[in-house]
């Protein structure tokens, strides 16, 4: 066949992992994808407008892990960005995470003091409490303070999002979702946040340019790659490489011992004929009447000093994952019952000697992208050491 390694998927874990091998393992490498662009979710264009969009929602880097960062930057030019995010409460429009500056917004003066007074007292300055536990103090003002939060900022986006009750839902999820005590209305306060000039897709050719890699589109992998006994079979053939696997894992095995539950998103984009649309890239609507969460403008995070007069936004609808229809499993839903419904499917996997999962959904751990860049480094290391040994 030609080839040492077989990658599935050509997101950042699958371009990550192929890039490596490629270039300092010195091996030949197929990367299949069943879509027609590379990058994953990731991919990104130039709209009929002129703006730098994001097909699959709006992407930001941004990460404390200086290997990461040190590794992309490598793949093309960066330019600084921090992302803002404000949102719809009450019939204002406040900073998101809710933090001093919202509150000073959505209170009289006297209350909003008192407010800010008891919580730097409590908590201390630049700290983010998550919600739920901020709902479990025992002082009157702080738990008013969140429940009003819970109940206009967190209820409604929490259950739009992912279709359940907030106490559903993995605490890894909502630990996501903090009040910040700080004046700080960045959305994220990680040492180096930036974006691709030029976008996502051409930090991918980059790292895909290589003569010890293949890529070939519109090719899923189901139609190609066969386990039978343990062992893997490619184009009904034995493959003896190693095969690293990105995508779900219940769909590898067919479904077999049932399908993992996954949120999915709907995008509605929209040409706007003015400069700009909203203040900043987000704005969420974390209200019962908007039944979507939130809307990007583009123009804002992926054009650095743009001139144009027309702008492009998205809203964006969650809804539920549906293997019979033609959409995207974007976020697994975390509890006890799916856990265990993964880990039979790993117990099948782990039990295919070249057989390697990495990313969100082949892992079925919800990653940002430098974590998934992270676990990618980290797991060609162990693949270095086994080709070295």
């Amino acid at each position: 066949m030609g080839f040492d390694y077989i990658v599935v998927g050509v997101g950042f874990a699958g371009a990550t992992i192929a890039e490596r091998i490629a270039n300092v393992l010195n091996k030949k490498v197929l990367v299949i994808d069943k879509r027609d662009t590379i990058g994953g979710n990731m991919y990104d264009y130039t709209d009929e407008n002129g703006i730098l969009v994001h097909k699959y929602g709006p992407h930001l880097f941004h990460t404390n892990l200086e290997n990461v960062y040190n590794y992309l930057k490598k793949f093309g030019e960066w330019f600084f960005y921090e992302h803002r995010v404000l949102g719809k409460v009450n019939g204002k429009i406040v900073p998101i995470p809710f933090n001093i500056t919202s509150i000073e917004k959505s209170f009289d003066k006297e209350k909003a003091n008192k407010l800010i007074n008891i919580l730097e007292k409590e908590f201390g300055k630049e700290k983010k409490i998550p919600i739920l536990e901020l709902r479990k103090y025992p002082d009157k003002d702080i738990n008013e303070l969140a429940e009003y939060i819970y109940e206009n900022v967190f209820l409604y986006y929490t259950m739009k999002q992912w279709g359940q009750t907030p106490d559903e839902i993995d605490p890894n999820v909502t630990n996501r979702v903090p009040v910040f005590v700080s004046e700080d209305d960045r959305y994220f306060q990680d040492k180096y946040q930036f974006m691709p000039k030029g976008g996502y897709t051409k930090i991918f050719e980059n790292m895909l340019n290589s003569n010890n890699i293949e890529i070939r589109l519109n090719t899923d992998s189901k139609d190609v790659l066969k386990v039978k006994d343990n062992k893997i079979y490619f184009e009904d053939k034995e493959f003896k490489g190693k095969v690293i696997y990105t995508g779900a894992l219940d769909e590898f095995f067919d479904y077999e011992l049932g399908a993992l539950p996954y949120r999915s998103l709907d995008f509605e984009f929209e040409s706007i004929n003015k400069e700009y649309y909203q203040e900043v890239g987000t704005v969420n609507y974390p209200t019962k009447e908007d039944k979507f969460t939130r809307i990007t403008e583009f123009k804002h995070m992926t054009m650095e000093n743009a001139k144009t007069d027309k702008t492009t936004i998205m809203r964006e609808y969650p809804c539920n994952y549906d293997k019979d229809k033609d959409n995207i499993p974007y976020y697994p839903i975390v509890n006890d019952d799916n856990m265990d419904l993964y880990n039979k499917y790993l117990e099948k996997a782990n039990k295919i000697n070249n057989f390697y999962l990495i990313g969100r959904l082949a892992q079925y751990k919800y990653f940002n992208m430098d974590l998934v860049i992270n676990e990618a480094l980290k797991l060609f290391e162990k693949l270095k050491e086994e080709n070295d040994g």
